[in-house]
């Protein structure tokens, strides 16, 4: 007799969207469904950087090298973002979307670099510039919910927001406007879209190639940063991947922004 399998098989033939998944949290996001045995679509802006990214899924899972599909999507640009979304939507439905063209999560992790400015350079270029990605787009994306996921509390919507929006840093106010009003997005998109799951997680410093810096550069800091958690090191990105997981697998949890920070926003 074989085991009941209650837990492990919830994103099995799982149909899933996951923008931003080039690198970072979102290939692991990537990886971590393919282990679930989901159909993943994954997109970036970067034509070259998303197919380099397929590729290595496909080399990493080669039995599930046919669950995997990948597309570009520009999203930093104000006039066109919707117009490339739903064009994204239409695209991923068609590849992935099955009899009832009809999507089960989407995971939205795009991001690019922080926005770090001095309160006496603000200008609203900056401001613009900086929430495209990080707020405008995710907000948005919101729209294309109701007629391209399953209306039901199985499906969910995931956007990443940061730290920053709980814990104040010097120069840091873009950024921590944007990451404390997802806070709030997620809260009203919950109301907005049920049945459909709206969620977030916010995580506070994660090794990945968001960090313009040189190896050694990189190292030192993360030992400085390291230092001030409680876990004593910056996240993985492996660890990180377990807060979306849990939210894609847990039907109960709405509404919520689910903190991984190494204990940052406490010490």
């Amino acid at each position: 007799m074989a085991d009941q399998t209650k837990y492990t098989t919830k994103l099995h033939n799982k149909r899933i969207l996951i923008i931003g998944a080039s690198s970072g949290l979102g290939y692991g996001v990537a990886e971590g469904v393919l282990e679930h045995g989901a159909k993943i679509a994954i997109a970036s802006s970067n034509p070259t950087r998303i197919a380099s990214a397929a590729s290595s899924l496909a080399a990493s899972y080669p039995s599930k090298s046919s669950n995997i599909h990948s597309f570009t999507v520009d999203l930093a640009n104000h006039s066109t973002i919707e117009a490339n979304l739903a064009k994204l939507f239409d695209d991923v439905v068609a590849a992935i979307g099955g009899a009832d063209k009809k999507l089960d999560h989407v995971v939205y992790t795009a991001g690019d670099s922080l926005a770090l400015t001095k309160i006496a350079d603000l200008n609203i270029e900056a401001v613009l510039k900086a929430g495209s990605l990080r707020f405008f787009a995710p907000l948005l994306l919101a729209k294309f919910i109701p007629t391209c996921v399953v209306a039901s509390p199985l499906s969910s919507y995931t956007i990443t927001s940061g730290g920053v929006g709980e814990k104040p840093a010097p120069d840091w106010s873009i950024v921590a406007s944007y990451c404390g009003g997802h806070h709030a997005m997620v809260r009203n998109l919950a109301v907005d879209l049920k049945p459909v799951r709206v969620n977030g997680v916010a995580p506070g410093a994660v090794d990945t190639e968001l960090w313009n810096l040189g190896e050694e550069e990189k190292k030192k800091m993360f030992e400085v940063l390291g230092a001030k958690l409680l876990t004593g090191r910056v996240g993985r990105v492996e660890d990180v991947v377990e807060s979306y997981l849990g939210i894609l697998r847990d039907a109960n949890m709405d509404g919520t922004m689910v903190r991984t920070d190494g204990g940052h926003t406490i010490v």
